[in-house]
Parts: C-alpha cells; structure tokens; sequence
C-alpha cells in the first residue's frame, strides 16, 4: 500500500485553488507608475499606469483588455447626497445588502451618465415635458444632449422632487467596470500590466456653464485619485479575435490615438519571438510634440528594423490628415502584403475612424486587385470571415 504524500499536489488541485480573479472578485493590483503620456498643454490627457500583478495567477496574451473597477468622485457623491437632503451615513439597503448612502453612490451605482431609468422616471411619474419630448424624439439628438451630463444634472431637472435614498437608487444602473486594451507584452513587461486610458473631461463651460466640471467615472479616478502604491481592482478580459498570428505572419496595424494600445503589446511581443513576420504601423494623433504616444519607443522600434511606421499628424497642416490618409497612399504596397497573407488590425473609434479606414481598405483592395466596387467590398467581408481583418472598436 502506499501512502500519499500530502506535501505533494497535483498541479490541477493547485490551479483550482488559486483566486478567479472576475467582475465580482477583482485582483488589487498595486499601481507602480501613474504617468502623463501627453504634454500638458495637449487638448487630449493620455496617462501609462503600470500596475503589479506578480503572484496574482493573472495571465494574458497581446490583444487581450483588462477591466478595472472604478470608484466615483467623492465630491459628486457629497452634491448627490446633499442634493437628496439626507445624510450620507445613511444605512440603505441594495442588492449588495446594507451600507451607507456615500458608499453605495461611490461603489455601487453609475452617477458620471444620465441615467435612462430615471430619465424615463422624470418624464412619466415626474411629469417633466421637456424629458419627454427629448425621449420621443430622435436618439441622436438626445445622446448630443446627454454628452457631459451627469445624475446630479437629472436631479436638478426637477427641484421639487426629493426621493427617498432607496427610490432614488432603483432608478439607477450598477456602477460597471472600465475595459482598456493592455498596452504590454507578457513576454517583456513579465509580472506587470500595462494601460493606456484617455481622460474624460467635461469643463462646466462645455455643458451648463454652471461652475460644475464632469468626468468620466473611470479615467478620472485612474488619472486623479490613484497613485503608485495604491490598489486597482482588475480583472483580465480575454479577446481571442484579436490575437497575434503565427510569428512569421506580416501583420498590418491601424490604431490611432489610445488605439494604439494593443499594438504596443503587439510589436513588443513579437521582438522577442523567432518569427520574421513583419509589423506595419498606422498611427494617428494631432501633433507630434503633443500626443504622439509611446513616440520615443516607436521610433527606437523602427530604427531597430522592428517596426514600419506610418504617422498621420492630424493638425501640423491647413487640411487634416488620417490614418485612412495615409493607408490610401501606400495602397499598392497595402494590397501587396494583405494579397500575400498579412493580418490587418484594427483598434480605436467606432463611429468614424473605423469605417473610413475600412472605406479606404475597400478602395486600395478594389484599385490594386482588379476588383469592382462590389467585388472589393465582397473580398473585405472575406477578410473578416477569415481571421485576415480583425476590428477592436469601440
């Protein structure tokens, strides 16, 4: 018979006993460096936080983001609380169980956006028109409207109205964590993790003139309220359409502004693999002495042969140059590596930059490989069915 030796595990009975870092039980990782990317008299704020994850069982791969629980601003939740006429130790009770009025708006709800709950709650129960006729009419007028406003603003639209904290609270969603595309490479930055958030700002003068500055939740608690030594509760979010290829794949690369995050990661990665896939980068920001992220890096990347670098200085002349610009200059060499097998990534804004760079890929696929207008857009959707065009909008 034998006998198990009980200083021994098996390598699974130790996994499963390791943390599962998630939305609900976020890792506290110590933040190591909190640093202003821009110059400060950049119109963009751009910070690089370093955060330490040595130990934590936290793995990811180039491609992948990391979501980071946030904490509201204390003097919003102080004007809320005020605002409500009740103290702020007062004990509620919330689907996380009893707890003070403070710490339930600084934890627990989302109070930087208008809500639609309590934006529907005004106009039916409260009876405001203005409200109503925002709602019934089109959503972009009423998304221009909401840019930069915050619960307290709701609030505000009716001065008579003085709900009990719980009443006030259910017309109101769950505070959600922030999702960033990592910055780092696990091969190089090894037992760190590395984030690149824009700062969210919204000066009183750009919305009500009322003396009052809004932010976003997130990028404001990174930027104003965390420094080196504090914790951030995180937690990884695997994106495995937006991984790296085989190390001898040339890749394509589009990230303007923060887009260019994952790319980091990407090109940091692949100089220490044994491929001789080649990197490609389209970058894009307003001036080169302003904004231009991770510049000194990049440039030493492209002088060490690791990277091909394209960069679109949107405002260094009278017309505005992008990233798409640029792509649509370089278009038969573009085809030249997509034709030949090179993965295109694409990382950043949504509503603009991502479907003029697809229009600009159209046209270059349409231009240099004999297609039709309709024959390009069919080779482009063959791209994304593929895996050789892959998107990280946003």
């Amino acid at each position: 018979m034998t006998t198990a030796n009980p200083t021994r595990e098996r390598s699974s009975d130790r996994a499963s006993k390791r943390p599962r870092w998630s939305r609900r039980n976020p890792y506290p990782a110590t933040v190591l460096r909190n640093d202003l990317l821009t110059a400060p008299d950049s119109e963009k704020e751009v910070r690089h936080l370093v955060l330490d994850i040595e130990g934590s069982g936290l793995e990811y791969q180039p491609g992948d983001a990391v979501s980071v629980t946030p904490a509201n601003e204390p003097a919003l939740v102080a004007a809320i609380v005020d605002r409500l006429g009740v103290p702020g130790d007062t004990v509620i009770a919330d689907r996380k169980g009893e707890r003070t009025l403070t710490n339930a708006l600084t934890h627990g709800f989302e109070i930087t956006s208008i809500s639609p709950y309590l934006l529907d709650h005004l106009a039916t129960a409260r009876g405001i028109s203005a409200v109503a006729e925002l709602l019934a009419g089109d959503r972009a007028e009423l998304d221009a409207w909401g840019r930069g406003r915050d619960v307290l603003d709701l609030l505000n639209l009716d001065p008579t109205w003085f709900p009990t904290p719980e009443a006030f609270l259910a017309e109101l969603r769950p505070l959600a964590a922030r999702t960033y595309s990592i910055s780092s490479a696990p091969s190089v930055h090894g037992g760190t993790l590395h984030l690149t958030p824009a700062t969210v700002r919204h000066p009183a003068t750009e919305v009500w003139g009322d003396g009052r500055d809004r932010g976003g939740a997130a990028s404001t608690y990174l930027a104003d309220r965390v420094v080196p030594g504090d914790t951030v509760g995180i937690f990884i979010t695997p994106n495995k359409s937006f991984r790296l290829p085989e190390p001898d794949t040339d890749i394509i690369m589009v990230g303007p502004g923060t887009g260019i995050a994952p790319f980091r990661s990407f090109v940091h990665e692949r100089s220490h693999d044994d491929g001789h896939g080649r990197n490609w980068l389209f970058h894009g920001a307003r001036r080169r002495d302003q904004d231009f992220l991770y510049r000194d890096e990049m440039w030493a990347m492209e002088a060490d042969g690791n990277l091909r670098l394209d960069v679109a200085f949107s405002r260094e002349q009278d017309e505005k140059v992008y990233v798409s610009h640029l792509m649509g200059g370089r278009g038969q060499e573009l085809y030249s590596w997509i034709r030949d097998g090179a993965v295109v990534y694409v990382c950043g804004d949504a509503t603009r930059m991502a479907h003029d760079v697809e229009e600009a890929l159209t046209a270059i696929i349409r231009d240099y490989g004999d297609f039709d207008e309709a024959g390009a857009r069919a080779e482009v959707e063959r791209l994304r069915t593929s895996g050789q065009y892959r998107r990280d909008v946003y």
